[in-house]
This record gives C-alpha cells, sequence and structure tokens, in this order.
C-alpha cells in the first residue's frame, strides 16, 4: 500500500470513528442506514440494509414479548438475540465505511476507493465500487453489497461452530425456518404488510436471492412511496407495536422496545479475512433475476402466523399442566 498523505489519514479515522459511535446497537444501525439513504439516494441498497435491520430488532425483541418469552427458556433466547446482534453488528463494521468513503468521494467529485483495504473489505466489494463510479449501474451495486453483506457472516456467524451447533442445529431454528416465522417484512402506514420468507436460512446463495428478492419489493415503483413514508414517520423501537398500530384488526402479541429489553453488546472483531480469496463469486448471485414464488402481500399471512403462534403456546402450556398433573 502507498504511503498516505495527513488528509488521507484523517479520512480514514473520522470514518472509523463515525462507524463505532453508529454501531451501538440495532436501534442506532437502523437510523444510520435511512439517515444514509436520505443524503445518498442513488446508494438503494442502505434503504434495504435499514428495513432489514428493523427486521432485526423485531426479531430480538419478539424473544422477549408475549409469545417466546413463554415458549422459550431463557438460555435459547439469550443465544438467538447474540445471534441476530452479532450478524448486525458485522454487517454494519464491514458496509458502513464502504458507504462514507463513497459520500466522501462524491463531495469531492473524485473517487477515493484506494483507501477501502485500509477498512478491511473484501477484493471483490473494491472492485464493485470502482465499477459503481464508471457504470452507475445502482441495481448491480444493490446486488454486489447483498452477495459482499451475506459472505461477510457467512464464516463468523452462520459457520461458526458455537452458533451452528446451539442456534442453526437447534429444533428451535429448525421449526421456525420450516415454519417460515422468520419473515422479512415491510409494512406501509395504512396497514399493509408486504415481505418475502427466509427458508433455509443457513444457505449463503438462498440468502443471496431473498436479498435480491427483498429489494425488487422494497423498489418496486407503486410500493415504494408507501414502505419509505412508513421509515419516515415511524422510529424504530424494535417493538412490533412500531407497525402493528396501524393496522385495522389488533393482535395480541405484544413485543418491548429494544431498549428496555436488552444491554448493549460489546464486539470484538476477530483476525480478518477475505471471503472473496477463498470462495469464488457464483455468477446465478448476479445474473439470476429474483423470482417471486409466493405471494409478496402478506398481511393476512401474517395474521394466520400469528394465530399459528397462540395455538402453539396453547399446546405448550397444556403439555406443561398435563406433566405437572
Amino acid at each position: 500500500m502507498n504511503h498516505l498523505t495527513i488528509q488521507e489519514n484523517e479520512i480514514i479515522r473520522q470514518i472509523l470513528s463515525e462507524t463505532n459511535r453508529k454501531n451501538i446497537d440495532n436501534i442506532s444501525r437502523t437510523d444510520a442506514y435511512f439517515a444514509y439513504f436520505k443524503k445518498n439516494p442513488d446508494i438503494i441498497w442502505s434503504f434495504l440494509a435499514s428495513m432489514v435491520s428493523r427486521n432485526g430488532g423485531w426479531n430480538m425483541c419478539d424473544l422477549e414479548g408475549t409469545i417466546f418469552h413463554q415458549l422459550l427458556d431463557p438460555i435459547t433466547r439469550k443465544q438467538l438475540f447474540l445471534t441476530y446482534e452479532r450478524a448486525n453488528w458485522l454487517i454494519f463494521h464491514d458496509v458502513y465505511p464502504q458507504l462514507l468513503l463513497y459520500q466522501y468521494s462524491t463531495k469531492i467529485n473524485r473517487p477515493m476507493f484506494h483507501l477501502l483495504p485500509y477498512f478491511n473489505v473484501s477484493a471483490f466489494i473494491q472492485g464493485e465500487w470502482n465499477r459503481y463510479w464508471t457504470e452507475s449501474d445502482r441495481y448491480r451495486l444493490t446486488t454486489a453489497l447483498i452477495i459482499n453483506e451475506q459472505n461477510v457472516i457467512q464464516t463468523p456467524v452462520i459457520d461458526h461452530p458455537v452458533y451452528r451447533k446451539k442456534v442453526f442445529r437447534s429444533i428451535v431454528f429448525s421449526f421456525q425456518d420450516w415454519l417460515h416465522f422468520s419473515c422479512v417484512l415491510f409494512p406501509t402506514r395504512g396497514g399493509e404488510v408486504y415481505g418475502a420468507s427466509v427458508n433455509g436460512f443457513r444457505s449463503l446463495s438462498k440468502r443471496i436471492d431473498l436479498g435480491k428478492r427483498l429489494a425488487n419489493i422494497l423498489f418496486h415503483p407503486r410500493l415504494f412511496p408507501y414502505f419509505f413514508e412508513f421509515a419516515e414517520k415511524t422510529p424504530h423501537t424494535g417493538s412490533r407495536h412500531d407497525y402493528e398500530q396501524y393496522f385495522k384488526n389488533k393482535t395480541t402479541w405484544k413485543t418491548p422496545m429494544l431498549r428496555t429489553s436488552f444491554p448493549i453488546i460489546e464486539h470484538h472483531q476477530h483476525a480478518y479475512k477475505d471471503w472473496s480469496k477463498e470462495r469464488r463469486v457464483s455468477p446465478k448471485w448476479f445474473y439470476f433475476p429474483p423470482r417471486h414464488r409466493h405471494n409478496i402481500h402478506l398481511t393476512d399471512w401474517y395474521f394466520a402466523k400469528s394465530n399459528q403462534l397462540q395455538l402453539m403456546l396453547s399446546l405448550h402450556k397444556a403439555l406443561n399442566l398435563q406433566n405437572w398433573k
């Protein structure tokens, strides 16, 4: 690497400082992605990241809500929370410096991507930012960022021995995966819900395909204004009340707010490895268009799933009562 100027060293310092400041918890990350999108609307991935991050917050808070709090033991709930939190933190740690460096480049009207290696980001995504600067293909960049971030979490989270054993191979996770309870939802202030299911979460290709499908839904010309309005007018607390407040039918599924439920987690970055030097980029990740096998309008589905969970809880209580007798 070339010797850096005083100005370049200062840019790196400022970007790292701002990334650490915003990478505190799910709320700060979600808000940072959305604020970035409003300043840089050509980087549409940042709005996708904000809306997916909202779902991460809801999933965390569900663990302390009326249903999962009774269905799952405290150790399992803690392990699931730490899994969501670790993946959330790692993605932000990796991508936010990229976003800030692009923003700085647009201000001075000169690409500064030669500084990307100083933030330990993959050679793959470095090439994609340079390509975006010359070609301005925002859809390719969105797909590239989806590919990059899912690869970033593959080894340290999905394949990590502890998470793999205690979370991804657990009965609870298989059950959730099978029933599509892990669903990414995009609500509107009109009380409608759109989205897609995460089925086969451990599969890297399936998560990338999901990301592409979600981007396709989120930026649908007819739907995008409604999703943007929701994000703009609805502060993210992590509680399902954030979107259930707009429903015409009320549910009995209550979840608390994130900051009243969970502590701030101190994360440590392990030795950095460039995933793109170890894994081949599959052509299908880029060139297979997203296909929606299921209806993307999920309002009725959402209420059906809520009822299923209530039924599971009732069965769980009945069986426990039976055992107690």
